[in-house]
């Protein structure tokens, strides 16, 4: 399964829809000043990794690393359950990120650089920007043919 066309694939989603969500939670944060573009590329909460402060490129690459490890596990879950379904595909894609979406805001608390927990302001644009990252990776999986 891991074919070079499969990580191919997993690198090009992953970085597109990656670039997307961190493009638009840049916007949001630049307009409105909640820092969800922070939360984003935010590693407070990481043991070890929380002591070093990194460069805002080196956390991007660490949040495309990610996308693109969550692409390939996708797709990878996608080929094992059959799901060939364009729809099946692109809801199951959306309906992950949302609920990943949904368990990473909570790590705002354990940083003072990152928006409040309770602000629901920063919670509705940080959920949509996680729709959109799914719409996204689950239009771009589901246009493959074959596994």
């Amino acid at each position: 399964m891991f074919t070079r066309s499969f990580l191919i694939i997993s690198c090009l989603y992953g970085i597109i829809s990656g670039v997307v969500l961190a493009l638009f939670l840049k916007m949001i944060e630049k307009i409105t000043g909640d820092k969800v573009y922070t939360l984003l590329l935010n590693v407070d909460y990481l043991p070890f990794i929380n002591r070093y402060h990194f460069s805002e490129i080196v956390e991007v690459i660490f949040h495309l690393i990610i996308s693109i490890l969550l692409t390939g596990a996708l797709w990878l879950f996608m080929h094992y359950r059959k799901m060939m379904d364009r729809k099946e595909r692109i809801f199951f894609c959306f309906a992950i990120c949302l609920i990943i979406g949904a368990l990473l805001y909570p790590t705002t608390a354990f940083s003072d650089r990152t928006p409040p927990l309770l602000s629901m302001s920063s919670l509705t644009y940080w959920l949509i920007g996680h729709m959109v990252y799914g719409l996204i990776l689950g239009i771009s999986l589901s246009k493959i043919k074959a596994y």
